[in-house]
């Protein structure tokens, strides 16, 4: 058990470090969403001054599902798609643990870029704080989880890099387009609301604003956790 944490633990260092010099993570988890942010921040809050309020629930989420649909996915493929995966049989490695420390180093990154949008956005954009940080962190660590788990899901089951982008796209364009973050999803029309629901962004958007992390918001992204970790577990049974 201590071997498994201490390889968990050195695992999840050492693949932080190399998602460092990996410029498609660079680029999922810092580059575009930060760029995003400051372009988008600006022209949001002049648009619709109202949108102070939420502009930092609003970045994050897209910030947080570039990082999962299409920063973490195609480390898991390299990872199990490649001779990695034969290392790890003839080294006794458990396959489990290749894609614990992905995960694990991905929620550190993202955890990290949404801190920088965190500190800048009140000062670039006047933008509200929320108004209890242990609260707001708690909901954004519960949806980066359920967002890296989906991504995961992705990574493991679809070989085909060609496949995986288009893929990665299925995920990624509804999750911005019709969770509320770009304009209010009630503008929507009725199918396309219920169609947004579908999608994590939706609910960890709400999750995040001031007094609204409750059951009514939390259950659907607990659930879809649980379904993507099962998923996980089935597809890296099958690559034994």
């Amino acid at each position: 058990m201590n071997e498994n944490i201490n390889g968990l633990w050195y695992g999840t260092i050492l693949q932080w470090r190399m998602d460092l010099r990996s410029r498609s993570m660079l680029v999922a988890c810092y580059l575009v969403p930060l760029l995003f942010f400051a372009l988008m921040g600006g022209i949001f809050t002049s648009v619709m001054p109202q949108m102070k309020e939420t502009l930092i629930p609003s970045m994050i989420v897209m910030g947080v599902s570039m990082g999962a649909f299409i920063g973490l996915p195609p480390s898991l493929t390299e990872i199990y798609g490649s001779d990695i995966r034969k290392v790890y049989r003839a080294n006794g490695v458990p396959l489990w643990l290749g894609l614990a420390t992905a995960f694990f180093s991905a929620f550190l990154h993202l955890i990290l870029m949404c801190t920088i949008i965190l500190l800048i956005a009140p000062v670039a954009f006047d933008a509200a704080l929320p108004a209890n940080l242990p609260v707001f962190y708690g909901a954004l660590a519960i949806y980066v989880a359920v967002s890296l788990a989906l991504g995961s899901v992705l990574g493991l089951a679809v070989k085909n890099q060609g496949k995986l982008t288009m893929a990665e796209q299925i995920l990624f364009l509804p999750s911005i387009m019709l969770s509320g973050i770009m304009f209010p999803a009630g503008m929507l029309p009725e199918a396309l609301q219920a169609a947004g629901k579908l999608f994590p962004a939706s609910w960890g958007y709400l999750l995040m604003l001031d007094g609204e992390f409750c059951m009514e918001n939390l259950w659907y992204l607990l659930l879809v956790f649980v379904a993507a970790t099962a998923v996980c577990g089935i597809l890296l049974r099958k690559k034994e």
